[in-house]
């Protein structure tokens, strides 16, 4: 017996791990190879690619295909019906699979609804991708990024507010009090 759910209509190929406690819902198919880890929630119509790997607790919203060469760390979220590329120049006619590039998406980073990654573009830790956006070059760790392509607006903190840093360099995120400091165009928590 499986600790995990899987629904009856979702297809799971040989070959696969599934994490204890993760949920994998309708129509969803998991390729083989793929790593999925604990208490993840994979939800309607996603396809997850041959050798994707997904940390512990990630979100995968409908409507997701996740392809190969894509890592996603522990607590990533990645939004209603975005859109992540394998290879930067598709021909129907060329085959391309020894060209996938790879794209990290590292811890706590969100990824927001029909956004889309081109692929060799990593995101940073608790970076935050609005909606719509389209990514074509790495996003900085808690960097706040949106629009066609995406330009950085600003910081947000692991809880996902608004940084807003004073003269001297130091935010206060408004949820949790956690303390953040921006020096030389890189934040860092403040333990």
């Amino acid at each position: 017996m499986e600790d995990y759910f899987v629904h009856e209509t979702a297809v799971i190929d040989k070959g696969c791990e599934i994490g204890k406690g993760t949920k994998i819902w309708h129509f969803s198919h998991v390729m083989p190879n793929s790593k999925i880890g604990e208490n993840c929630n994979i939800g309607q119509n996603v396809v997850i690619s041959p050798d994707v790997v997904l940390g512990k607790n990630v979100k995968v919203q409908n409507n997701v295909s996740i392809y190969s060469g894509v890592i996603c760390e522990d607590d990533v979220f990645l939004g209603p019906s975005m859109v992540f590329t394998n290879v930067i120049n598709p021909r129907s006619a060329i085959v391309r699979r020894g060209e996938y590039s790879k794209t990290l998406v590292k811890k706590g980073a969100s990824i927001g609804a029909n956004a889309t990654i081109v692929c060799g573009n990593d995101i940073g830790e608790y970076a935050f991708i609005g909606a719509g956006a389209v990514v074509t070059k790495e996003v900085l760790p808690y960097a706040l990024v949106v629009g066609n392509p995406s330009k950085q607006i600003g910081w947000i903190s692991e809880y996902g507010h608004r940084l807003e840093f004073d003269k001297n360099g130091f935010a206060t995120c408004l949820e949790s009090g956690e303390k953040y400091q921006l020096k030389n165009n890189k934040v860092e928590k403040i333990a």
